[in-house]
């Protein structure tokens, strides 16, 4: 449900194939679910990992989640220079992945929280304090965007994204 204090969206915000695939899975602009975010956070806020490791939540967490979250997307349209990626954007999906997350953002020392998973579960999405993107999978730690926007169009147009340097 749009939230009146929510600035509208120009609809240039996003490349065309990549605001196709908002569309077709049900983003609009001004779309803002914060009832179900707060959701979101409650329960991973309330998550402790058996080796007890636990979530942070943070306002660029849960603004992404409340614009995009449980969003499935996908496009037809070829890469750049790799195949585009489907995205499920649900935080819960990273619900038990909280250790992987502290050391993450001890790495690069900020804070972690999930978005949702890459690629039919292959990658888990992550964003930092600072609205920065990443995907974590077997292969390594990828840099998607400095904002969620760029992260998308990263996944979507198929654009390679930056490996983050081993540590």
């Amino acid at each position: 449900m749009p939230d009146a204090n929510r600035p509208a969206h120009d609809t240039t915000r996003f490349p065309a194939h990549v605001d196709a695939a908002l569309s077709q899975a049900g983003w609009q602009p001004g779309r803002w679910n914060m009832h179900q975010a707060e959701q979101w956070a409650d329960t991973l806020r309330a998550h402790t990992s058996p080796a007890g490791h636990r979530h942070t939540v943070f306002p660029a967490a849960v603004e992404a989640w409340a614009e995009f979250g449980g969003l499935h997307l996908h496009t037809t349209a070829p890469g750049r220079q790799i195949a585009p990626t489907p995205l499920h954007l649900d935080p819960l999906t990273g619900l038990h992945h909280a250790r992987t997350l502290t050391d993450l953002g001890r790495a690069l020392d900020t804070d972690i929280a999930p978005l949702g998973t890459e690629g039919d579960h292959r990658a888990l999405l992550t964003i930092d304090t600072h609205g920065r993107v990443y995907s974590l999978d077997h292969s390594g730690d990828w840099y998607l965007g400095p904002t969620l926007d760029r992260a998308l169009a990263t996944l979507l147009t198929g654009t390679q994204p930056t490996r983050l340097s081993p540590a």
